[in-house]
């Protein structure tokens, strides 16, 4: 593609601090993506390690009262969710992705800048929204987990600030995942193929497929306990004939996968690592990739395995046994062939590889004492133990703990343009896997020994308990010192400033034929068509090839604008408004007052950017972009994104069918009327039509019938969903769907329906204001394209709620 440095993105005379943080709020360069979500997770981290010694702090001893009562669940549940949401998954995916799939495809950016900013704020705000919820009444305090009833029955507004910060994590992630996926799929170096990019990237791209399908059931469950909040019906209430182990189907449906969206990007660095300080190829690369696969396809399969206590059948039982077994084939390949890849390899025992090494040791004890959990009886023997805790922890903590460390150590010099120090990057390493053991080694006795985990004390006297947990008190402090090591390791880099080379590891992927740190661009020259394996930069020397520089000055970067960032911030004033609002459920929580403020604000800031995010164009020059496909960027990304959004409702919609065909959810007498359906039907399907021939407008170049398609479209949309609100009103008023099962499934799922008719009809109305601005053109028309698939979608998924509603 065309490109030339983009214009400055800040006004001039700002001090420096100032300046910095305008650029990072108006950027779309991946590169300060990633360090925006670099930086927020491994704050996070240190945030929720302080938890962790609080709460090991108050479990040193028997008795003890530094942290008791709900003080001690709100810190545990604000451990659990940031350590896992705001840390493993955004520091791997998100952090290390954004920062270099890009360059490691010797691309210029990810296939949607704006978009990827936009996430990278929603991500920093979900949390904010979350730990907002200590200046209004505390924090949630139902564990990470949230399960039904008990989430839905707590006072205050603390967990509907979490539900909140999930579900806007939710949308970050979605759309991170999609842009990935475009990314990998649309852009890439010519030559490139996709059986000769690096193993990280690989990784980055199976861990997008596996959250785009396995996000819907989190969304689901967060989404329902919400709405049982806050409007008082929910479909897991078995005093109307709902089912309460649904709500653990649809959480674990998404959570046990979560397990491998935390470990994929991280076995990705592994590979990376061992590669580069070994100095061979991976071992095995086509078999490594397809065990990424593989446990991106068997990780769906395996969630109930953390349900074998709630009474299901034995063969339901047997099912995930045998699958929860077979995750361990495709996890073993990869263990197999990092191992292959040291064997004989000329080691370079640097910190990186250390964290590797020390990976290796943890996680196949994590692993074996994963498959112990997969064997119902030892399940039922140790479930909710600190067996359990100490199981997850070896997966995660000496998981990818240990590898998310081991990447930043490894691109510390790419990143920065400087070099660490080996004695505190060591130091570092050992202090944790010291303390790591030291910890969670205990716990493995303790949940034998029968103590059960989110306890906040225990009584003296049990046999071993007393010092067991002094034990792992001491690691817990262990680890403690290991992060302070690690600060003033990052405070000593900068302190001694010593500039990194372009490769001082001597690495043979793409990202180290750039400077360090890299410009904007990235790479200001063209690459070799020729890409016979995954290692180019070995291949070229070996073949005496070169790259042909390119002249900067015709470098186009997509231009700086601060409205993604708006964007974002409006919802995190929308969520705080709604958060506060009054509660239905359990006992009519009245709102805090001014919740009606904080939403008008939120929402007008929300509207208002996100228009002038669409009158912005993207690039200050008409710009022709490479793409693999010969589909735009938009195009990819959309149908990435609607893959989520087709796994949502068939999440929800399997649930009803669920209860449906059980006989819990049988229809009232009356019904929404069917005349009345099949009318919203014809127009949203001749919407679809006229946002098809609009779109199709424009490839031809006719505006004046584009602008007045579009304008039809958005007022069909208006019509169907002024007729919805209709009949839900009158339903409404003879139906309680606190009462009748089948009345909450219907406000559900085709609630659910109408807000993605407002949704979609806003993506309409931002390309009809572009159409207006004379900016749909050739060059760009993302928006239209976008919207009017997203508008297929909502159409299509409307005759089909029509089928299973209104029909049968």
């Amino acid at each position: 593609m065309a490109v030339q440095a983009p214009t400055p993105s800040r006004p001039g005379g700002l001090p420096r601090t100032l300046a910095l943080i305008w650029d990072l709020m108006t950027t779309s360069d991946h590169k300060k993506v990633g360090l925006i979500y670099l930086v927020t997770s491994f704050v996070m981290f240190g945030l929720a390690g302080l938890m962790a010694v609080a709460i090991r702090w108050q479990l040193a001893g028997p008795d003890k009262h530094f942290l008791v009562g709900d003080t001690y669940n709100q810190v545990l549940t604000l451990h659990g969710a940031t350590m896992l949401f705001f840390f493993i998954i955004p520091a791997g995916l998100s952090g290390f992705g954004n920062f270099m799939v890009p360059l490691m495809l010797g691309e210029r950016d990810v296939a949607l800048p704006r978009i990827n900013a936009f996430a990278a704020w929603l991500f920093l705000f979900s949390g904010l929204l979350i730990y907002t919820s200590l200046f209004f009444g505390g924090a949630p305090d139902v564990g990470w987990t949230f399960y039904w009833p008990f989430s839905s029955t707590r006072l205050g507004h603390g967990v509907d600030f979490f539900m909140l910060g999930v579900l806007l994590l939710g949308v970050s992630s979605l759309l991170g995942s999609a842009n990935f996926a475009a990314t990998v799929y649309n852009l890439r170096a010519k030559g490139m193929s996709l059986w000769k990019m690096p193993i990280f990237v690989w990784s980055i791209f199976a861990t997008s497929l596996l959250s785009l399908f396995a996000l819907a059931g989190i969304t689901a469950a967060s989404l329902l306990v919400f709405i049982d909040r806050k409007l008082g019906f929910s479909p897991f209430n078995a005093a109307i004939g709902g089912d309460p182990v649904l709500f653990q189907q649809f959480f674990w449906f998404y959570s046990h996968p979560a397990v491998y969206i935390m470990l994929l990007p991280y076995l990705g660095i592994a590979a990376e690592v061992a590669s580069t300080f070994a100095r061979k190829p991976v071992f095995g690369y086509r078999f490594m990739v397809f065990a990424q696969l593989g446990i991106a396809v068997v990780g769906f399969l395996v969630w109930a395995h953390h349900m074998f206590t709630v009474g299901e059948s034995l063969l339901f039982q047997l099912v995930f046994v045998f699958f929860t077994a077979l995750v361990a084939v495709p996890t073993g390949v990869k263990i197999f062939s990092l191992l292959g890849t040291l064997w004989r390899g000329h080691l370079d025992m640097r910190t990186p590889l250390l964290f590797v090494l020390g990976f290796l040791f943890n996680f196949l004890l994590g692993g074996i004492t994963g498959v112990m959990l997969a064997v119902v009886p030892f399940d039922y023997s140790v479930h909710d133990t600190y067996f359990v805790v100490a199981h997850f922890h070896n997966v995660l903590m000496a998981g990818s703990g240990f590898l998310a460390f081991a990447g930043l150590y490894y691109w510390w010099p790419k990143i920065t343009g400087r070099m660490y120090s080996e004695r505190w990057g060591k130091l570092h390493f050992w202090l944790f896997l010291v303390g790591y053991l030291l910890t969670f080694l205990p716990q493995y006795v303790l949940g034998f020994l029968g103590m059960p985990r989110r306890y906040y004390t225990y009584p003296d006297g049990n046999y071993l308990w007393n010092e067991l947990n002094f034990i792992s008190t001491i690691g817990a402090i262990t680890l403690a010192l290991g992060g302070i090591a690690w600060l003033v390791g990052v405070i000593d880099s900068f302190r001694r400033n010593q500039k990194a080379s372009d490769n001082p590891w001597e690495g043979f992927t793409l990202e180290w034929a750039t400077s360090s740190p890299p410009p904007a661009y990235n790479f200001a020259v063209s690459f070799p068509r020729f890409f016979p394996s995954e290692r180019p930069l070995y291949d070229w020397k070996k073949e005496g090839l070169e790259t042909t520089p390119v002249d900067v000055r015709d470098i186009h970067l997509p231009a700086p604008t601060v409205w993604p960032f708006m964007t974002a911030l409006g919802l995190l004033i929308m969520g705080v408004g709604i958060a506060i609002s009054p509660n239905a459920h359990p006992s009519g929580l009245p709102g805090v007052a001014g919740w009606q403020g904080w939403l008008a604000v939120g929402l007008i800031t929300f509207i208002y950017s996100l228009f002038r995010w669409a009158g912005r164009l993207e690039y200050d020059v008409p710009v022709e972009h490479h793409t693999v496909t010969n589909k735009s960027n938009a195009w990819v990304g959309m149908a990435w994104f609607i893959v989520s959004e087709i796994a949502l409702f068939g999440i929800l919609i399997a649930g009803y069918l669920y209860l449906r065909l059980s006989g819990a959810a049988q229809p009232p007498e009356e019904r929404p009327a069917i005349w009345l359906a099949l009318l919203n039907t014809f127009f949203l399907v001749a919407s679809s039509f006229t946002v098809h021939y609009a779109h199709h407008d424009l490839r031809s170049h006719k505006m004046s019938p584009l602008r007045f398609g579009l304008l039809i479209s958005i007022l069909l949309g208006t019509v169907f969903f002024l007729f919805q609100t209709y009949e839900f009103a009158v339903f409404r008023s003879h139906v309680n769907p606190a009462e009748q099962l089948w009345a909450t499934m219907f406000f559900i799922i085709v609630g659910l329906h109408g807000a993605h008719v407002v949704i979609g009809g806003t993506g309409l109305a931002l390309a009809y204001y572009q159409a207006i601005q004379n900016k749909l053109d050739d060059h760009n028309h993302g928006t239209l394209e976008g919207a009017s698939m997203y508008w297929h979608l909502v159409d299509a998924v409307w005759l089909f709620i029509v089928s299973i509603f209104y029909i049968w």
